[in-house]
């Protein structure tokens, strides 16, 4: 499996990642349960909130470094990208304020002197995807590093420097070794994780294929998970909807990180066949004035898919429903330019 930086906007290939050995990966699992044990679930609440506010703190602080990666790791435009990381700082702060009441013990008026209390359970394996390379980091992370979690984090292979990038924010923030770890773990030894003893839960946000995997495997082995798949979520234009206001969403709805978001409007579905010939005019208009070219130009409009492997995959969508009989009705091509 391989973890590579490749510049959706130039193809350049700018550094490849080892997969962790079995034996390094023996020693990760041990640190993270050991850190679970001895340390961070013993911690007050306090203190665990002061590492997360910290890490908060430092994306802020060096918003500039950390977005500049997601524009040149995975195409995502630079205010796209500053949004996400002040999104991930505000998941942080929101968790590190909150948990304290979150966890305190709770009297069941319906059971007289019963309580009910949060514990947590232990290491915890995260296998996130490269669409929003620290937002899903930032989502899981958050509250499990709160209750007193440990967390082993197995990042897509496209983003390794963002899975770096937050690996070295919790060390910075002064998190203990074994707390938060970035592993570059390859689908066999992923199984192997799973099935340890000292890995108490998963959580995965993927395909519906890599979920099944997973939910077949944590199953057998009495692992509580989570799985987060893929939608196709309709974008409906009601008779009375505001045709420029509907315009404008659809657009962000469709274009919104270059389309790559799993609550994207897959589909426009317009009432109305009178409003939907104004509403494809429209639409076509405002595809049109999207300017190509270096995600990291704050003029840039529109960037790069993120890897080539998701332009093939687009332009077969495209050839597939022209062979099913449907109407290209603007573009359906690769630009002629670098990158993707």
């Amino acid at each position: 499996m391989a973890y590579q930086t490749i510049n959706p906007a130039t193809g350049e290939l700018i550094r490849t990642y080892a997969d962790i050995t079995d034996h390094h990966l023996e020693v990760v699992l041990t640190n993270a349960h050991q850190a679970f044990e001895r340390e961070w679930r013993h911690w007050p609440v306090a203190e665990r909130a002061g590492i997360v506010s910290t890490a908060a703190q430092i994306l802020r602080r060096k918003s500039k470094q950390y977005a500049d990666i997601l524009t040149w790791e995975m195409g995502k435009l630079l205010n796209e990208a500053y949004a996400e990381v002040h999104l991930a700082a505000d998941i942080f702060d929101y968790y590190a304020r909150v948990a304290g009441n979150y966890l305190k013990p709770r009297a069941l008026p319906e059971s007289q002197g019963a309580e009910l209390h949060i514990e947590p359970i232990g290491v915890l394996l995260a296998i996130e995807p490269w669409n929003f390379p620290y937002y899903q980091i930032a989502r899981v992370a958050a509250p499990q590093l709160m209750v007193g979690n440990t967390l082993l984090l197995k990042h897509a292979e496209n983003v390794p420097q963002s899975a770096l990038a937050f690996a070295r924010l919790f060390e910075e923030a002064g998190a203990p070794a074994g707390v938060y770890t970035n592993i570059f773990a390859n689908i066999p030894q992923i199984g192997r994780i799973i099935q340890d003893y000292r890995v108490r839960g998963i959580t995965i946000t993927g395909s519906e294929h890599a979920g099944a995997a997973v939910a077949e495997l944590a199953g057998r082995n009495l692992k509580k998970s989570v799985l987060e798949m893929g939608g196709s979520d309709p974008l409906v234009v009601l008779e009375d909807a505001p045709m420029e206001s509907a315009l404008d969403s659809a657009l962000f709805g469709r274009m919104f990180n270059m389309g790559q978001c799993c609550v994207g409007s897959k589909r426009i579905i317009v009432v109305g066949k009178k409003r939907a010939k104004i509403f494809l005019d429209g639409f076509i208009q405002r595809m049109a004035l999207l300017k190509p070219g270096d995600p990291q130009n704050p003029e840039t409009t529109l960037g790069p898919l993120a890897s080539e492997k998701t332009l093939k995959v687009l332009l077969d969508q495209i050839a597939l429903a022209e062979k099913g009989g449907a109407l290209v009705a603007f573009g359906g091509k690769r630009i002629d330019r670098p990158g993707f």
